[in-house]
């Protein structure tokens, strides 16, 4: 079973990246993940540790901004009972409820400096120190740990043990942001509208060519979180029907993407319009434009003389 299929896309920079987790799934290494909020950096922890030799045992996720500062150490390592008001007994960490498994430790740019240093002490000893507590204890855990940030930044910042990036960091793994596989947005929205149309019981919604040349300009900030979910929202309000620019959301119809997509210049109308009669019209403004001279009208409309005198006669102009 290959647990990486939840990872949808076939461009290269991510084909070459799963077969990087593939391989160090199978190592036990330390791991960092690296990429923008919402390219899908629990997706992949998640896919690692099911591919790996602790596949039977526990997965936990432990996000670092989520929790107050003063609450992380004892999240993370356990606490005696008195160590801190409100501690009234005795409680284990994370590290030793997912002994003999895997933490992820999502947002680790966040974690605090203090509690940064007795990180650094388990990955190096496999040691552990609760709160209020003397003696360590030792659990036999892998981290994956993920990052949104540029740590190198924070190092230079002071606000990251340059000595942590360098064990959490043996094997760097980068997710790409959607903006850089733009190829693969429509393989995403077809599995997107498919996960939707069966949980909600709904027709799936079809993007037209010009809203997919929308989509393939948008910056998309959210990343891939952001385009699933889009697909929810237009499974839901527009299910079974085309999907046009007009019924994207309005960031994704600025003045500069509309640009990209129609760069004719011409935009088709909301209420549409009969492509005959537009065809007869440009004809006809051509020729009265150039006093009729037949030549230089088919030069304004990008056509060859030939091509030019045959839509005269299909529409009824003279052509002598």
């Amino acid at each position: 079973m290959d647990h990486f299929s939840p990872i949808i896309g076939q461009s290269p920079a991510l084909d070459a990246l799963i077969r990087s987790a593939k391989i160090a799934a199978a190592a036990d290494v330390t791991i960092l993940i690296k990429g923008e909020t919402g390219t899908g950096k629990e997706i992949l922890a998640n896919a690692i540790q099911k591919s790996s030799n602790r596949a039977d045992k526990k997965l936990i996720t432990l996000n670092c901004a989520a929790l107050p500062e003063g609450l992380i150490e004892s999240e993370l390592f356990g606490h005696k009972k008195g160590s801190f008001t409100g501690a009234s007994s005795n409680s284990q960490g994370i590290l030793q409820a997912a002994n003999g498994g895997t933490l992820f430790l999502d947002e680790i740019n966040s974690l605090p400096l203090v509690i940064q240093g007795k990180l650094l002490r388990f990955l190096d000893s496999g040691e552990c120190l609760s709160v209020g507590d003397t003696a360590t204890y030792k659990v036999d855990v892998r981290i994956i740990a993920a990052t949104n940030t540029d740590l190198n930044q924070q190092i230079q910042a002071g606000e990251f043990r340059r000595d942590l990036y360098f064990r959490l960091n043996v094997v760097p793994l980068e997710l790409p942001p959607l903006t850089h596989r733009t190829d693969d947005i429509e393989h995403l929205i077809r599995h997107f509208l498919g996960l939707f149309s069966k949980s909600y019981g709904v027709s799936a919604p079809k993007f037209s060519r010009a809203s997919i040349k929308l989509l393939k300009s948008y910056p998309w900030p959210g990343n891939i979180r952001e385009l699933r979910n889009l697909c929810e929202r237009l499974s839901i309000l527009l299910a079974g029907k085309i999907i046009e620019p007009e019924n994207l959301p309005s960031e994704f119809r600025t003045k500069q993407n509309l640009n990209i997509t129609n760069a004719s210049g011409f935009i088709l109308p909301e209420s549409g319009l009969q492509l005959d009669h537009l065809e007869a019209d440009l004809i006809s403004q051509a020729l009265q434009r150039t006093k009729g001279n037949r030549s230089q009208s088919a030069r304004l409309l990008g056509l060859t003389r030939d091509t030019f005198l045959y839509r005269m006669q299909k529409y009824g102009f003279t052509s002598h």
